[in-house]
């Protein structure tokens, strides 16, 4: 066990992420002992697991009581290890709930529809969809129509859309924005929920125009977008 622990940390910090169907991450869900040596080990690093049943992978994060000791030392406060600027950050935020919010609500809602469809008892242990089976994507030009003004024009958006690209969080494809392996994982969804809904975000993105994009209401649209898919050849992950 030492070994294969010895591993998954090592893929984690040289990776920052790995699927959760990994046979060692797979293995750190599911395997108790396994879960609690590996926790034992992050914290004498001062990080810990991050994964929740939603996200597709899983990754590693600094713990709470070490974000002064990492972040604050210099005058003013790192608002991330990424190098990411202000702007950078808000479109980040921005994609989070255009995509996380909506997916999230979409697998609740597919979870308790097969339970209720079922009615047995092990319908609950049934894994969640992942994936682009229920992560929808964005436009890029419904982006910048909504939110250009806002987020540094076309130009920064575009450059910071690139960024988010390279360090996972986002997938671009066909002019088309989707979820990447990070943009789950390592966003905090209790926090984050509760700020973009009772915040100033949550009135800018009720008036967004949606065209091009697929509601948290229109899962009917999402099926249809499935049953095609099977007979199209699928796109593989950037």
């Amino acid at each position: 066990m030492n070994t294969e622990i010895q591993t998954l940390i090592a893929r984690l910090l040289a990776h920052r992420y790995i699927e959760r169907e990994d046979k060692l991450a797979r293995r750190a869900l599911t395997d108790e002992a396994f879960r609690a040596e590996l926790d034992l080990r992050l914290a004498a690093c001062g990080m810990h697991l991050l994964e929740n049943p939603y996200a597709s992978h899983i990754a590693v994060g600094l713990k709470r009581e070490m974000e002064d000791a990492v972040f604050g030392r210099q005058d003013n406060w790192l608002s991330n290890n990424m190098g990411l600027q202000r702007d950078g950050v808000a479109l980040l935020v921005v994609l989070w709930a255009l995509i996380i919010l909506p997916k999230r609500e979409r697998q609740a809602a597919r979870q308790e529809k097969e339970a209720a469809n079922q009615g047995d008892m092990f319908a609950a242990d049934k894994p969640l969809p992942r994936g682009e089976e229920v992560s929808a994507g964005v436009a890029e030009r419904t982006l910048l129509a909504d939110f250009g003004p806002k987020l540094g024009g076309k130009m920064r958006i575009n450059v910071n859309l690139g960024i988010l690209s390279r360090l996972g969080f986002i997938q671009r494809r066909n002019k088309m924005i989707y979820e990447g392996p990070a943009l789950d994982v390592l966003m905090e969804y209790r926090v984050l929920e509760s700020r973009i809904i009772d915040g100033a975000l949550s009135d800018l993105l009720a008036n967004r125009g949606q065209p091009d994009m697929i509601t948290v209401a229109d899962d009917s649209a999402m099926d249809a977008s499935d049953a095609e898919s099977g007979e199209a050849e699928q796109l593989t992950d950037a």
